[in-house]
């Protein structure tokens, strides 16, 4: 066995990813305070090449050195825009027809491996604070909470581990793989 050599790979270069089609999918992230977590979205969002990130609240934008540490060059591939408040970006994403998700464990949450995608709408998914999660007025701007089934005694993910998988879900879910 060997590693796959960069020609076969085939990665894009930040040209052809800014002008290919992309996973009809943006996150929203809501006050994060680690920039490596933000670093890893972004990575994580050039990988499954979603349309772009919302920065909110308290939540650094690009550039930032501690940013790029673990974006490795993403944050200059995919998009992303700033509002000083998640519910700007959600309002105007839901008038643009998205369904809104936040990654939250809530009372009705579904389990992200049994809930379905409504079909044929473009969606977004909100990630919160790494220690107050996501704030009410967000959550009751959302279409849905999912969570992710956890077995053991720690009942939370590192943000940048929860994107990854719910992302992960979320773009089979929609059948782009």
């Amino acid at each position: 066995m060997r590693k796959s050599t960069q020609e076969e790979l085939k990665r894009l270069s930040i040209d052809e990813f800014k002008s290919s089609e992309k996973t009809p999918l943006v996150v929203i992230l809501e006050n994060i305070r680690s920039l490596n977590n933000i670093g890893s979205v972004f990575r994580t969002s050039d990988a499954f090449r979603l349309e772009k990130i919302c920065l909110c609240g308290i939540t650094a934008c690009p550039p930032h050195r501690d940013i790029h540490k673990t974006a490795l060059g993403s944050t200059e591939s995919v998009d992303w825009e700033y509002y000083e408040d998640s519910s700007q970006a959600i309002n105007i994403l839901k008038n643009e027809g998205y369904y809104i998700i936040s990654a939250e464990q809530c009372p009705e949450s579904a389990m992200l491996h049994e809930f379905k995608l409504p079909n044929n709408k473009k969606t977004a998914v909100v990630f919160g604070n790494e220690v107050n999660g996501i704030e009410d007025k967000t959550l009751n701007l959302s279409d849905i909470c999912v969570e992710i089934p956890q077995l053991g005694t720690k009942h939370s993910l590192n943000i940048s581990v929860s994107a990854g998988i719910i992302l992960w879900e979320l773009t089979k879910k929609l059948k782009i793989h």
